[in-house]
């Protein structure tokens, strides 16, 4: 603690304990409290307390109130919890009879502050941070306090009992660090005192007739096996797991429907224990029962988390994957007459009814096939599962969904029309396997159905019932599967599918670049660039988009009335522009005109557009021209870059002048890898010869780059002048190789050296000198590669970068400042009235 704080520390106390002192604003006591946690967090030390005796006057103060307000009172319990965090402090706190006042049965848990739920949370946060020694397990234990933590874990308020259970879960693992290095394992091991507390009141609730003891317990039970306790402690996962085990599967036989949802959880986080790495034995067992007792809703987390898991049996991972298909596997069967498609799956785990039931219900149809997509989805992005799917009938199963959605397909069984119905227009479901099936144009062997999926895709592309979400999802999947079919036709040299494809895509395109719906014309775009983008090398793509009309209707779009979309066109302009424009052997006629009109058009939008979305797009777009080396030779590179800076220098929207950073910094590593003897080292003026370095100084001061970056430095958004200064230190590093920087003193005399010097003085002003004389202030030229090589040298890069870097509160809020408004705030009541925070 500085001296400072510990001048204001005493005011402070006095105030939070006079009760004529109006409240103060909970922000404030919760940065209090951080600070406290930062100042005990490595220092163990009594001296804390004790060289401030100001915070036991606090608590002494606090308990002496006949009612203190629960704001103080939750600050207080709080507060000596963190204090009381070492074993010094909390012996000192214990000599001051304090803590039994707070935390023990005289405390404010036998009276009417307890009414208040913010009590009982900083209780248990209090002791939560006590907790963190065996002393102070032991006060707990003897004061009965476990006893109220097991009540609280069925507390009205979900904050207080989640803190609860966290609390119990924290104690039990505590308790065991001092068994840590015994040889456990055997049934009869006994558990430390306050863990045998805590297993013997999760026996009995357990077995108890009240579902929700049975509810707390099994939580418990979930967030200890999901803790470093299941992990850590390996022989006493295994011991606590036969006490219990008879019991869950008593509850998995009884299908006690209180108690099923948190089951699935509870057995994942003990099969993530290394104590269940083997193969055999009865948890396996239990694993396997409850994948077949549990509702398909309920298995579906336990089924895909055993899925991921490395060490579950391989009979196991194939029954979890039997159970999360059956969904699947039931509507790709209701879609044909019995027997004419084999479906997913040769067999099932659980009873087929239930799974038919659920989506023969209106209710649960949607939700139970958004969980089974999700699951599935999630498997396919595994880059290693250890179980195979069965793509092709997946993806087979996939499409017969969308075709229920929009009602293009008309199933022969009774279950399969009652599907149907259910999910006609069904958006969620649409979405959903619209991602799968994106996500199956990863996987190789269903090159068979590509025809009748894009006849699926187009159909959502065409129709006029898909809503825009849904569409921007069809476009992405197509998109995905257009990569997919282009290889194909290239390894095979099937193009004629291909070509047919491509163009029924880029009518639809056409079509829906057209639309009245603003975000449709979005996706539209969106789709293109992200096709121009995996297919602008591809012969067939390249034909198509030529021959269609969508050159002209992009470049139509950025004039746009939805800002929206003019920034989406810009980018799918400037994407096109990289065939249409820039490529070697442009297949467009009068290429230079149209290079030249696409260029003023979009820097007619830097310069006017009125939205930030157009005008960042089309900064985006020059960078990424500038890095394929699409503008021309260095001489035009220079011209084009200096209009660009001078245009976003005065932009009002700071990532448009940010972007404007990065083409310069772009443009940098260009310009010496293009001028410099070694494209990878910095230039030595021992070695080489000064004329690199010169040559390179005369293009950035031509293309007016220091300018911007100096004043960028002064910018009154802190990521612009943070990246100004990268460009600049990068700079120096490379015109001023190791201890070769000029000496400010020695060139102060001279008519740049003063400039230089003022130049310091302004940047150190930071955002405070935002009016910064780009053309050049009291002698300094901006423009004078001499003048600009002194300023690399002189200029004190390094200390600027440091400053910039400083979070922007590190004065405002540092514990000084925070104590300083405290005691402001409780001056009077009109003072405290305005929020400092």
């Amino acid at each position: 603690m500085t001296r400072e704080c510990a001048l204001l520390l005493p005011g402070v106390c006095a105030a939070l304990a006079d009760p004529r002192q109006p409240g103060l604003d909970d922000t404030c006591l919760e940065k209090l409290l951080d600070w406290f946690r930062s100042l005990t967090w490595f220092d163990a030390t009594v001296e804390l307390v004790q060289d401030n005796p100001c915070l036991t006057e606090l608590i002494t103060s606090v308990l002496a109130l006949a009612e203190p307000s629960p704001s103080i009172l939750s600050f207080t319990l709080q507060l000596a919890g963190i204090l009381a965090s070492s074993e010094s402090r909390f012996q000192h706190l214990q000599q001051e009879k304090l803590l039994g006042r707070l935390f023990g049965q005289e405390g404010p848990r036998g009276g009417a502050a307890w009414e208040d739920a913010s009590v009982r949370s900083a209780w248990v946060k209090g002791v939560h941070s006590m907790v963190h020694h065996q002393p102070a397990l032991h006060f707990l234990c003897s004061t009965g306090g476990t006893d109220v933590i097991f009540t609280l874990q069925g507390d009205p308020s979900l904050f207080v009992a989640s803190a609860a259970s966290q609390l119990l879960v924290h104690m039990l693992t505590f308790s065991l660090e001092a068994e840590a290095s015994k040889a456990l394992g055997a049934k009869d091991c006994a558990w430390p005192a306050c863990a045998q507390m805590i297993v013997k009141h999760v026996g009995e609730s357990l077995q108890s007739s009240s579902a929700s003891r049975i509810q707390q317990s099994l939580k418990l039970l979930s967030s200890l096996f999901g803790s470093c306790f299941g992990s850590c402690y390996a022989a006493w996962t295994e011991v606590l797991w036969l006490d219990i085990a008879k019991q869950i599967e008593s509850f998995l036989l009884e299908e006690t429907v209180q108690a099923q949802p948190v089951l699935a959880n509870l057995l994942l986080n003990v099969a993530r224990s290394p104590a269940f790495c083997g193969t055999e034995g009865s948890f396996w067992a239990l694993v396997t029962s409850a994948l077949e007792h549990l509702t398909p809703v309920q298995a579906g987390p336990l089924a895909v988390g055993l899925l991921k898991l490395c060490k579950c049996p391989q009979d196991v991972r194939i029954q979890a994957l039997t159970v999360l298909l059956q969904p699947m596997d039931c509507i790709l069967r209701a879609a044909s007459q019995p027997l004419e498609c084999a479906g997913l799956l040769d067999e099932s785990v659980s009873d087929p009814v239930t799974v038919e039931s659920l989506l023969s219900s209106k209710t649960s149809c949607a939700g139970l096939l958004c969980q089974t997509l999700a699951h599935v989805e999630k498997l396919l992005s595994l880059k290693h599962l250890r179980v195979d799917l069965p793509c092709v009938s997946l993806l087979h199963s996939l499409l017969t969904i969308l075709q229920f959605c929009n009602g293009f397909l008309s199933p022969a069984s009774p279950l399969g029309s009652t599907i149907s119905r259910n999910l006609i227009n069904c958006f969620r479901v649409q979405k959903s396997a619209l991602d799968v099936l994106a996500a199956l144009s990863e996987k190789k062997d269903c090159d068979t159905l590509l025809g009748s999926l894009f006849d699926v895709l187009l159909g959502y592309l065409q129709s006029p019932n898909t809503s825009p979400t849904v569409l921007k999802k069809a476009f992405q999947a197509t998109s995905k599967w257009l990569v997919h079919l282009l290889e194909l036709s290239s390894s095979n040299r099937q193009s004629q599918q291909t070509e047919k494809i491509l163009e029924d895509v880029f009518v639809v395109l056409q079509k829906r670049l057209c639309s009245p719906c603003w975000e449709v014309r979005d996706s539209s775009l969106e789709f293109l660039t992200a096709m121009v983008k995996c297919l602008r090398d591809q012969k067939e793509f390249r034909q198509c988009l030529l021959s269609s009309e969508v050159l002209r209707l992009t470049e139509n779009l950025l004039e746009d009335p939805e800002s929206y979309v003019r920034a989406s066109a810009v980018t799918a302009v400037g994407h096109l522009a990289l065939i249409t424009c820039f490529a070697p052997e442009s297949p467009v006629i009068g290429n230079q005109y149209d290079k030249e009109s696409i260029v003023a058009k979009l820097q007619e939008i830097l310069s006017t557009d009125s939205e930030g979305f157009p005008r960042r797009a089309v900064i985006s777009i020059f960078t990424k021209w500038l890095r394929e080396g699409c503008t021309g030779q260095l001489e035009d590179t220079e011209q084009f870059v200096s209009r660009v800076i001078q245009t976003v220098e005065h932009d009002l929207d700071w990532e448009v002048r940010l972007g404007g950073l990065e083409l310069v910094e772009v443009f940098c590593s260009q310009t010496i890898c293009q001028l410099s003897q070694c494209p990878y080292a910095p230039v030595s003026s021992a070695v080489t010869s000064p004329t690199p370095q010169n040559e390179l100084l005369q293009v950035f001061c031509r293309a007016k780059l220091f300018g911007f970056l100096f004043g960028s430095l002064c910018d009154c958004d802190k990521p612009v002048g943070q990246r100004a200064c990268d460009v600049l230190v990068g700079l120096r590093g490379h015109f001023y190789p190791m201890s070769t920087l000029e000496n400010p003193q020695e060139i102060e005399d001279s008519p740049a050296g003063r400039g230089i010097a003022w130049l310091q003085r302004t940047l150190r002003q930071g955002s405070l000198a935002q009016s910064f004389p780009t053309e050049g202030g009291d002698g300094v030229d901006f423009q004078d590669p001499e003048s600009m090589m002194l300023a690399l040298g002189a200029i004190d890069l390094l200390e600027l970068h440091d400053e910039l870097n400083k979070s922007s509160d590190h004065v405002e809020e540092s514990p000084q400042s925070l104590l300083q408004d405290i005691l402001a705030a409780v001056g009077t009541m009109e003072d405290n009235e305005v929020d400092c925070y």
